[in-house]
């Protein structure tokens, strides 16, 4: 069985993400693409629109997985947009281009922040009904309701592992581009997708009708 989690709605498609049992070892980013991207931030810091805008299509799952973790997902399609308007605004303050992804990911770590600060309380859906429930057709509510509860369970992790993990089964990140977009290094996000993979089946165990992991795959 493989868990379906919308993503950003501008591509229209979603993610099967499959039982967690994969391989979480990290290796090196290949370095001719490393050095592709430094070029496109330099370009970009010297207004480079299209340099800019290849940026984004690179860098926007990272941060639409980063917001997921902190905000409700009916907020994160319109705070990614915001993230990438105040980092185009904010280019020439930018002062290590290899630190691009890590210093998109501080801007929207704190529009998230920002965003609870001035929200009220959502109301909250009748009947525990999930988000993604709504309009669903019949077949499909019983894979987002149980893609819905995974997903919150990640969301309840620690900040780190939720961040990662999510960026991992939700967005379709390897090991090495979420260490090379966020500036991680290979062992902390080894280390958070082992540890975040072992909180996250314990959690979904003790969850009422929820399968251990392990055994989605039989």
């Amino acid at each position: 069985m493989s868990w379906v989690f919308p993503r950003m709605a501008s591509r229209g498609d979603r993610l099967d993400l499959p039982a967690p049992q994969v391989d979480l070892s990290v290796t090196e980013h290949p370095r001719s693409e490393t050095s592709e991207e430094l070029a496109l931030v330099h370009e970009a810091q010297h207004g480079d629109r299209a340099a800019f805008g290849r940026l984004y299509e690179r860098y926007a799952p990272m941060i639409h997985g980063v917001l997921l973790a902190k905000v409700p997902v009916s907020a994160v399609d319109d705070l990614v947009q915001d993230v990438f308007i105040r980092a185009l605004r904010r280019m020439s303050s930018l002062r290590q281009h290899a630190s691009f992804g890590a210093w998109l990911a501080t801007i929207a770590r704190n529009l998230a922040n920002d965003y609870h600060r001035r929200s009220a309380p959502e109301e909250q859906l009748p009947d525990g009904q999930a988000e993604n429930d709504i309009a669903a057709p019949p077949s499909s509510v019983d894979r987002r309701r149980q893609a819905a509860t995974v997903l919150e369970a990640m969301r309840g992790l620690p900040e780190a592992y939720r961040e990662t993990l999510i960026l991992r089964f939700v967005e379709g990140m390897t090991g090495p581009e979420i260490a090379a977009r966020t500036g991680l290094s290979h062992g902390s996000v080894r280390v958070n997708l082992h540890r975040g993979m072992q909180q996250l089946r314990a959690l979904l165990r003790l969850t009422p009708g929820n399968n251990d992991p392990e055994q989605e795959n039989s």
